[in-house]
């Protein structure tokens, strides 16, 4: 594939509420290129960026994928992001590497809770936005609603810069507003036609709202604005584009991705009007002082590069996407990864549309590809001239909001699909994969339910091994709250040496369940003698790890050792932990022991009109609320409960809040549980060890 220059190239991610015909909107991209010679359907499993199995088997995207559209002597690199909440995760790899997020609309339903989340997001990253309404050859398709809708909420900024002709069945054609012509996208290509008779009312005030914002975005062309003067065609243009790089200007387009109205003319205005990485200056670390380096994304400035997503592939190998943010890069290019300090070898260079590799010969800086096979690089490490190094800032993944253990589902294999998981955590660092200590349970995490079962999926497809996932334990603990004296006796003959331990033991709470246990030595008089001693502790210290109650670990025990009685000939260290263990269970039992639980402390953002909602909801979780406050225009709860009642909150959060509620957790600490729940854990435990006797 040729290689084109960085004012030439144009890093798009298509974004926006999942369902809304992004996929299906690439098509018709690389199709009216004449990238492809049909257009796929996500229904038929046909597209070029939904291409994993669990896309085409669920019709929905799952994985960031990228088509290079050539058009107009220009390179746009078009991002195919998933919109469905539990993919987060993919559109944060893409949004640090593309300067527009072109966030679909639909035509009929208007602005959803993911056209809020792709413009915060962008916002967030500093990038240029642009709005595309989606479908509208659909009945009751209405531009004009969704655009005031999207004014009404980002103000200003919003332009529409091509309006449509007809709505529905009869949407025919768009008017280019800064060009003021009108096309006919019913025909291959476009064709001009005379502007439709009522339209010019439309076409002024449009024009009026694109000067104004073209205007803003530039000093010198603001004051001749404001002095009267009319701008040029080619002031208008310039002052749009710098409007475009500094997000001040976000335009607004119709097309129709199933009928290809529009369509034609949406890829004119990303190739013309939409900014390239040319005014770009990246800013990273020297890793040799640890001081602020930058780049400016052009082509005669040192290489360098960030990978913003891996494709991990049994068969393939290990694809590692990236962006060239400074400099030239060819298959012969040393490759250094400053993120690790290691230099790597690639086996190939490529740019990707879809699963297919192009292979290419040169990239120029702000041209996006693929290099295969580098060991030692993974999304977020920064690959550069080791002469000149940099480090870019990592990729921010949001963190995992939802657990399950994970299981191998036969015996032996569990090599196999721990070593799967750590592959598709290279893919998808939104994921993470932790050993629980207290449970020895493995715990897979990410963002919903969905997303956890997709990943199952992907393990048993790419990698044929096949996990179970549950609720993870609760690693509950026990204690005690009233002090006791107990005796332990251990007396044993069975012929020569008997066994013979003798211990009286006061346990009392400590009053603190952050400190596990206490051991006290009062013992006067030589009851007990010294090198025996020690034996009684170890035997407590290897008790306390199994409660009387359920079998969860004892904490907040303090054991005094205050009397007791040996034999000169049959005492030995055993004895004298079994008697130290006779001793914990009796005494225990006796000091009224009782059930804790992790406490979490959660922190719940939503908008105003959900707050009774999720009140309410964290109530009936055994919740407390401490307190709120408003948050960059949302409410912040902040509330504490119990983390047994949260395993699924961030699936019922989603639906209470149309997925716009996002929350954080965290321990604070262990509290007793109320009885009624403490008798079923009880219960359970009881059943549990019976089985596996």
């Amino acid at each position: 594939m040729a290689s084109y220059e960085t004012k030439d190239i144009r890093n798009i991610a298509l974004m926006g509420h999942g369902s809304e015909g992004k996929t299906t909107l690439m098509e018709a991209l690389l199709f009216a290129a004449g990238a492809v010679d049909r257009q796929g359907r996500v229904e038929d499993g046909t597209t070029v960026t939904d291409f994993d199995p669990e896309e085409v088997k669920r019709h929905i995207s799952i994985s960031a994928a990228i088509a290079p559209i050539d058009w107009n002597q220009k390179m746009l690199n078009v991002i195919d992001v998933p919109g469905y909440f539990d993919f987060i995760g993919e559109m944060f790899g893409p949004l640090r590497v593309v300067e527009t997020a072109a966030i679909l609309v639909n035509a009929v339903g208007g602005v959803a809770v993911g056209t809020e989340k792709a413009f915060k997001y962008a916002t967030d990253n500093h990038v240029g936005k642009m709005f595309i309404i989606n479908q509208m050859d659909r009945e009751h398709a209405d531009f004009d609603k969704v655009v005031r809708q999207l004014r009404d909420m980002y103000g200003n900024s919003v332009v529409p810069i091509l309006l449509p002709i007809g709505s529905g069945a009869d949407f025919k054609g768009v008017v280019n507003v800064l060009e003021n012509k009108a096309y006919d996208c019913t025909a291959k290509p476009p064709k001009e036609i005379p502007i439709p008779a009522g339209m010019a009312d439309m076409i002024e005030q449009a024009l009026s709202e694109v000067t104004e914002a073209a205007a803003g975005a530039d000093d010198d062309l603001m004051m001749k604005y404001l002095e009267g003067e009319a701008l040029t065609h080619e002031e208008l243009l310039e002052g749009f584009k710098i409007g475009m790089f500094t997000s001040q200007i976000a335009p607004v387009i119709p097309c129709s991705a199933v009928t290809g109205v529009g369509v034609a003319k949406l890829l004119d205005v990303m190739a013309d009007f939409l900014p390239s990485p040319k005014r770009a200056v990246y800013h990273g670390t020297d890793p040799r002082t640890g001081s602020e380096a930058e780049r400016a994304c052009k082509a005669d400035a040192p290489f360098s590069a960030l990978v913003y997503k891996t494709i991990a592939d049994p068969f393939v190998g290990k694809l590692s996407l990236f962006k060239v943010m400074s400099g030239v890069l060819t298959p012969a290019t040393p490759i250094y990864n400053a993120s690790v300090e290691k230099a790597d070898k690639s086996g190939g260079l490529y740019v990707l549309r879809g699963k297919k590799q192009i292979g290419t010969q040169q990239l120029n800086a702000g041209d996006m590809g693929a290099l295969s096979k580098l060991s030692n690089t993974n999304t977020g490490d920064t690959l550069c001239d080791q002469a000149h190094p940099i480090v870019y800032p990592r990729i921010s993944f949001p963190a995992p909001c939802i657990s399950k253990a994970v299981f191998a589902t036969k015996q032996g294999e569990e090599d196999k699909v721990f070593s799967g998981l750590a592959r598709l955590q290279e893919e998808d660092p939104s994921i993470s994969i932790a050993k629980n200590v207290e449970t020895s349970e493995n715990i897979l995490s990410g963002q919903g339910e969905l997303h956890l079962d997709v990943i199952r999926n992907k393990l048993a497809t790419k990698f044929g091994a096949k996990a179970d996932l549950q609720d993870p334990r609760i690693p509950y603990r026990e204690t005690i709250k009233k002090t006791v004296k107990v005796q332990g006796r251990h007396k044993k003959q069975s012929g020569g040496h008997g066994q013979f331990g003798d211990v009286w033991i006061e346990f009392s709470p400590i009053g603190d369940t952050n400190v596990e246990f206490e051991f006290e030595d009062a013992v006067v008089g030589g009851v007990v003698p010294r090198n025996f001693i020690p034996s009684v502790e170890k035997g407590l210290r290897e008790h306390i790890v199994k409660g009387v109650l359920a079998g969860y670990p004892m904490v907040g025990l303090h054991a005094k050792l205050y009397d007791g009685s040996y034999h000169p000939v049959d005492s030995s260290e055993m004895a004298f932990k079994t008697a130290a263990r006779i001793a914990y269970k009796k005494g225990c039992m006796e000091a009224s022991p009782t059930l804790l639980e992790p406490i979490m402390q959660v922190e719940v953002f939503v908008p105003d009109e959900y707050m009774g909602d999720i009140m309410g909801d964290m109530n009936k979780r055994r919740g407390r609320i401490m307190g709120m406050n408003q948050v960059d225009g949302l409410q912040k709860l902040e509330a504490e409960a119990p983390l047994a009642e949260m395993f699924k909150y961030a699936t019922d959060l989603r639906s209470i809040t149309q997925a716009r509620g996002t929350f954080t957790m965290k321990f604070v600490r262990y509290e007793e549980i109320p009885a009624s729940v403490a008798q079923k854990i009880i219960e359970s435990a009881k059943r549990d060890e019976e089985e596996e006797d």
